[in-house]
């Protein structure tokens, strides 16, 4: 029923944070025998939501999400993106499918210093696609690649859904990051195979190879990838080494920006304020989410929703695999609907108790659920990242979404794999310093 509210609220168009603080007392309302005794209902509903928004916004894990946006936005106003790709043409001309790996890796290596998989998708297809069509290369192929391997922004820390997500579970975030790099890393390669064979299966998706690039020249374009390479290691080595934590490798990573910013000299002031004011507004948006979504937890408590939910699926006697299913679908049908933020604030106080009655880790949970909003990025019809290559392709979302409809697949395999192979996630975390 508080589903139903709350799309109700959705559709009459109020913000997602509000919708869901307006869900919680609509659920304290309807179910107010079910609360502990106070003075007031009303007195119950404002302490309830001041304790929840204080308690979900006074993290200092959740600090560190917006010194990772903000350096996403540095790294976007400046040069570093155009760099960055004119170091991988001479690595990729020699392959299956050669510059139409270009998105792959350089979402790859670009969600490792951003987080966000709009702007990993935004920065690189700015620069790739109006290219690639220009050299003779496939259309689809292209915009298919970059949006697929745009949503490496999510699973590739530093991640935006991780924090949020280790935040609102108790999880460590540190652990999630490490946890994303082999299913990320996996995931990029599956992309890249993909582009390979078709290559192989239809040399016409190619163009005829412009020339040759020789070993020196190679080498002299890695001092394009070193830079955006040395801040990937600081932030990311930092946190996995055990000598900063999250958020101090996030303003590590701000700063570096910055000073990469200062030595390729197009950091002016106007960009500059133009990222702080975005990382703001960014910021200030997905906080009101996870307020609402604290206190929608905590209704969803006291209440006993989560309880009743899990009574019930335990009384159907599903299999832990069949509740992944069945989950599957769930966050499949909601990311027609949903950002992938949303996503997870108003479903994971439901259904985490859920899945750990179930029996599975909640970091491998973790990045199952990271996963399922990358799926949400681009599922039709209102996938985000869709509508960002519209902006920049100009192409039809029709067009956009069956071009995308084999990377959707691949996800959706790499999903199952982690299912059967869990420890995919769980060996790098635990491998980690202490």
């Amino acid at each position: 029923m508080l589903f139903g509210f709350l799309f109700l609220y959705l559709l009459s168009g109020l913000w997602i944070g509000f919708s869901l603080f307006f869900v919680g007392i609509t659920g304290m309302l309807l179910h107010k025998t079910n609360l502990p005794p106070a003075i007031s209902l009303w007195d119950k509903i404002g302490g309830l939501l001041a304790n929840s928004v204080w308690n979900s916004l006074n993290s200092w894990a959740l600090t560190a999400l917006p010194l990772f946006i903000l350096m996403g936005e540095i790294l976007f106003r400046t040069s570093i993106s155009t760099k960055l790709l004119n170091g991988l043409v001479p690595w990729l001309s020699n392959i299956p499918g050669r510059l139409l790996h270009i998105n792959v890796v350089a979402c790859s290596l670009f969600a490792a210093v951003s987080g966000s998989s709009a702007a990993t998708t935004a920065t690189v297809g700015k620069i790739t696609l109006d290219d690639l069509s220009k050299r003779g290369y496939d259309r689809s192929l292209a915009i298919g690649s970059l949006a697929g391997a745009g949503t490496l922004g999510f699973l590739i820390p530093p991640s935006l859904i991780m924090i949020i997500y280790g935040v609102l579970s108790d999880t460590s975030i540190g652990k999630l990051f490490s946890g994303g790099i082999i299913p990320g890393l996996l995931l990029a390669s599956f992309y890249s195979l993909y582009i390979g064979v078709r290559a192989i299966m239809d040399p016409s998706i190619v163009p005829a190879a412009d020339r040759k690039y020789t070993f020196a020249e190679k080498l002299k374009a890695l001092k394009e990838l070193m830079p955006v390479i040395a801040l990937i290691l600081v932030v990311l080595g930092g946190i996995y080494l055990g000598i900063t934590t999250p958020t101090e490798a996030a303003a590590i990573g701000v700063l570096g920006s910055l000073i990469l910013a200062l030595a390729y000299r197009n950091l002016s002031w106007q960009n500059f304020q133009e990222a702080l004011l975005q990382a703001v507004q960014t910021s200030c948006m997905i906080c009101l989410i996870i307020a609402g979504a604290a206190f929608l937890a905590q209704v969803v408590g006291f209440v006993g929703i989560a309880r009743g939910i899990s009574a019930y699926i335990a009384s159907l006697d599903m299999s832990p695999y069949l509740l992944l299913v069945v989950l599957g679908l769930m966050y499949l049908l909601l990311g027609m609907i949903l950002d992938g933020i949303s996503i997870v604030v108003m479903t994971l106080p439901i259904v985490l108790p859920i899945v750990l009655a179930a029996g599975f880790d909640p970091l491998w949970f973790g990045i199952y659920l990271v996963i399922m909003v990358e799926l949400s990025q681009i599922t039709p019809p209102v996938g985000f990242s869709l509508f960002v290559i519209q902006g920049i392709s100009y192409e039809p979302v029709s067009y956009i979404i069956k071009s995308t409809l084999p990377f959707l697949i691949i996800m959706i395999l790499m999903v199952v794999l982690l299912a059967i192979f869990p420890d995919l996630v769980l060996f790098l975390p635990n491998q980690m310093i202490k």
